[in-house]
């Protein structure tokens, strides 16, 4: 065994080493050993633990901002060898699957704001109606599913209250299902574990969406996460840069390796 990779799988497990590793380590010794520090921190605290760590970084690398396969790979492999049921990892995509509904958490309110700067927002047909009783019925029912409501689902509720009844039947599935052998909560995963999911993809690299980010840290905490423990969701996620790294440090070696 090199060098290099006893470094790093002393420090992240022999199941994370992979050709692109063994190559950043050739081509830059600095870089190589800086990253595998880098990830070891959140490995090493362990205030998730490594079965919730693996699907923690499951979620950033499976989001269709980011869709890194070989990560995918890797930590659904880990996820299983700490001990994650099936249920729980398909539990993981589920979740991580909601992220596109972010076009109409961001779309929507700047729809509604063009449509009053233009004057159209007080003679549209939906203008004043998010309280009627069919609406107020699908926001009772995606608070009563989903745990939680907040305003930015109002002007969305207001304009297509048949998108958002599809979507919140969509979203909820992990929230309402029974797992068997499961006790205590619905799914496979706690509700604090949901919300450390959609705190993951939400704060990674690739979307960053703000007001997601703050509301699922909200409901993590309410739900018994330590401040320490989402940290330790925003440090594993920070770990998706390190894919520039493991992309393109092969390809480099290999265009200067034929000249």
């Amino acid at each position: 065994m090199s060098k290099a990779k006893e470094t790093f799988t002393n420090a992240l497990g022999e199941a994370a080493w992979d050709q692109s590793w063994d190559t950043l380590s050739k081509l830059d010794p600095e870089i190589f050993e800086a990253s595998v520090k880098l990830m070891a921190v959140p490995k090493q605290k362990k205030h998730l633990s490594t079965k919730m760590q693996s699907l923690v970084r499951l979620s950033v690398d499976c989001a269709a901002t980011h869709l890194y396969i070989p990560g995918i790979r890797l930590h659904v492999k880990n996820a299983a060898a700490a001990g994650a049921t099936l249920a729980e990892v398909m539990e993981v995509l589920e979740l991580s699957s909601t992220l596109g509904i972010h076009a109409c958490n961001i779309g929507v309110p700047l729809l509604v704001q063009v449509m009053k700067e233009e004057g159209l927002y007080d003679s549209h047909a939906t203008a004043g109606k998010p309280s009627d009783s069919r609406r107020l019925a699908l926001k009772d029912d995606f608070a009563a599913k989903r745990g939680y409501w907040h305003s930015f689902w109002d002007d969305f509720l207001a304009l297509d209250p048949e998108f958002f009844e599809a979507y919140t039947e969509f979203s909820s599935v992990p929230w309402t299902k029974r797992v068997e052998g499961v006790d205590g909560h619905v799914g496979a995963l706690s509700n604090r574990d949901k919300e450390l999911i959609y705190c993951a993809f939400d704060c990674a690299a690739t979307h960053l969406y703000v007001s997601g980010l703050k509301e699922h840290m909200r409901n993590a905490l309410r739900y018994g996460a330590t401040v320490e423990q989402v940290v330790e969701v925003l440090e594993l996620a920070t770990a998706l840069s390190l894919h520039t790294l493991n992309v393109t440090a092969p390809i480099a070696q290999e265009i200067y390796g034929q000249r």
